[in-house]
């Protein structure tokens, strides 16, 4: 849900900030704002029709919305490494809330949508993360930050994600090209990576729409969980050539969580058998159960997508790790008896917390078999609201 987005809520505070009336608190809007009332906004909702490439680019009548690649590498001499790259729109106000004729041009200091982005490279200990903000306008496709479908675009400064596919019938997203640098203690980290789709777009829950509360909010939402990555990373000055897989995940939504829901956990998997595994367990409050929902999706090698609902799933935590001054678990048991899978996802590096404006956990992960230990695949795992 990734899968979902958690450093939205400093961009929803700033939203919520520019409304009438009193900003919700973390207790009122759940988390990072994510409960908020959407209303004057457009609707996530069963049925609302897909379409693309029109859908690969922004929303602005929905409030929230991002793009978010995770990837599993390898460098030349097989060690892992992983990646993450992440960019979120957030709306300032409906957008009938002021009338056409009388809206502001786009111009720089006028601006109804803010932006945020997340570059993450890790390698063994070593984690290395920066952060973006920039704002724009939705009558503007240029400017500091968008996103664009045709040709499909998505950019924060000199951060961009670029479809390279020239054929008119092909997905945009099918070939993607993704640059992105930045700077820690004097050294450059970061990545210039191509991705190629080896398998179709995957809509989530009900031909695009993940319920994720038991009221009904939810998100649309879809993935392109096929890519081979082939390029160079660079962390602490050095670059190496990499392959592995990459995930890409789609969401765009007004009210995703209740106002009670603290966070999610979501995890999502490359077995090795060519199925990909998505996952999420949505955390209630302090009433015990209230808020909880859990959804599955399981992928086949062809992008047949089987929704498992909360009742065929379980994700338990197993063990913690102690970080930023509270229990991450990393360390999790997923089942899906179903399917038989019986699975103990477990992070090989604990150290993959993200310090930014709103912080989390996003690292990868590796998934065995529970009983025999016999390894079955890799992914990411994510973590909110801790």
């Amino acid at each position: 849900m990734r899968r979902l987005i958690m450093g939205l809520a400093l961009l929803t505070i700033l939203a919520l900030a520019g409304c009438e009336g009193e900003t919700p608190t973390t207790d009122t809007a759940g988390f990072a704002g994510l409960g908020a009332d959407g209303k004057g906004f457009a609707q996530a909702l069963p049925g609302t029709p897909l379409r693309f490439p029109e859908d690969h680019g922004a929303h602005p009548d929905y409030r929230i919305e991002w793009w978010y690649l995770t990837a599993n590498l390898e460098d030349e001499a097989g060690e892992p490494m992983g990646l993450q790259w992440t960019l979120f729109r957030q709306a300032l106000s409906p957008p009938k809330e002021t009338p056409p004729d009388e809206r502001p041009a786009p111009g720089p200091w006028v601006a109804d949508q803010l932006w945020m982005a997340h570059l993450a490279v890790s390698r063994g200990e070593r984690h290395a993360v920066a952060e973006r903000f920039a704002r724009s306008h939705s009558r503007d496709d240029g400017g500091q930050a968008g996103v664009t479908s045709a040709p499909f675009q998505a950019w924060i400064d000199d951060w961009r994600l670029e479809s390279r596919v020239t054929e008119a019938q092909r997905d945009p997203l099918s070939r993607l090209e993704l640059e992105a640098m930045a700077e820690a203690d004097g050294d450059a980290f970061g990545y210039r990576l191509n991705l190629t789709a080896e398998g179709p777009l995957v809509r989530h829950g009900e031909d695009g729409f993940s319920q994720k509360t038991a009221d009904g909010q939810g998100s649309m939402y879809v993935s392109q969980p096929f890519y081979r990555v082939a390029g160079e990373v660079t962390l602490d000055g050095e670059t190496r050539s990499v392959s592995g897989r990459a995930w890409l995940d789609r969401e765009w939504s007004s009210q995703m969580l209740e106002p009670w829901q603290t966070g999610w956990d979501w995890v999502s998997l490359h077995l090795a058998d060519g199925r990909k595994l998505m996952a999420y367990r949505l955390r209630g409050g302090r009433d015990e159960g209230r808020g909880n929902y859990l959804f599955a999706n399981l992928i086949g090698p062809e992008g047949d997508s089987t929704p498992i609902g909360g009742a065929e799933i379980s994700l338990t935590p197993l063990e913690t790790t102690r970080m930023a001054d509270r229990d991450m678990p990393t360390r999790w048991r997923l089942e899906v008896p179903s399917h038989d899978l019986d699975l103990e996802v477990e992070a090989p590096h604990a150290n993959r917390w993200m310090d930014t404006a709103v912080p989390y956990w996003e690292g990868e992960v590796i998934a065995r078999d529970r009983e025999s230990k016999v390894r079955l695949g890799v992914g990411y795992l994510e973590m909110t609201g801790y």
